[in-house]
């Protein structure tokens, strides 16, 4: 956060709904007791994912985002999320469809479209979902556009262009020597825009 995050992104895979396995909620809970203003976002690559929605939430989580193919109900899913007090985010794979957004987009606070495809990091990000950004952007305006996967400073101007406004860049900063100078970069390719 010292060096210009607006949240942590958390990747949390069960090695069941993708092929990697990462932490649970007792990791966020021991984050934010020690940090409480953390503002932690989850993104849950688990199946069935409802009692992590719980588990996450009561852990600290402020933006909680799922996968459709990874509960049985939806929409109950969504609301469990909002019910307990997190922003809501439904996350797309680049091969789901943007129609799924038709019936649940009243409940979300925003759409994670996955870029690459989700359970490794350092992947190059699919130009093709640049479209499926615009097309989502201009059906439902009135939702945050958040991306992740590949995102860089050569790539988060051309992203934004196409609507989105919120960025997941994991490898872009981690993997740089310096993350405050990688995020100041990035955040000067989105000043004109």
């Amino acid at each position: 956060m010292l060096a210009g995050a607006d949240y942590i992104h958390f990747d949390v895979m069960d090695n069941h709904y993708v092929p990697n396995l990462t932490f649970g909620p007792a990791f966020c809970a021991a984050l934010i007791k020690r940090f409480p203003q953390l503002p932690i976002d989850v993104h849950l690559m688990v199946k069935p994912v409802d009692a992590l929605i719980e588990s996450f939430a009561k852990a600290g989580a402020k933006r909680i985002s799922i996968h459709p193919d990874a509960t049985i109900h939806l929409d109950r899913s969504l609301q469990l999320i909002k019910d307990l007090g997190c922003a809501t985010g439904l996350v797309l794979n680049p091969a789901t469809s943007i129609d799924v957004l038709t019936w649940c987009a009243y409940k979300l606070d925003f759409v994670l479209v996955m870029t690459v495809n989700p359970g490794f990091g350092g992947q190059k990000l699919i130009p093709e979902i640049i479209e499926k950004i615009t097309q989502i952007r201009q059906r439902y305006p009135q939702l945050d556009l958040c991306v992740d996967g590949g995102v860089t400073s050569k790539n988060i101007a051309t992203l934004a262009h196409a609507g989105a406004n919120q960025f997941v860049a994991g490898s872009a900063i981690f993997n740089s020597n310096n993350y405050q100078e990688t995020i100041n970069t990035m955040r000067a390719q989105l000043t004109n825009i």
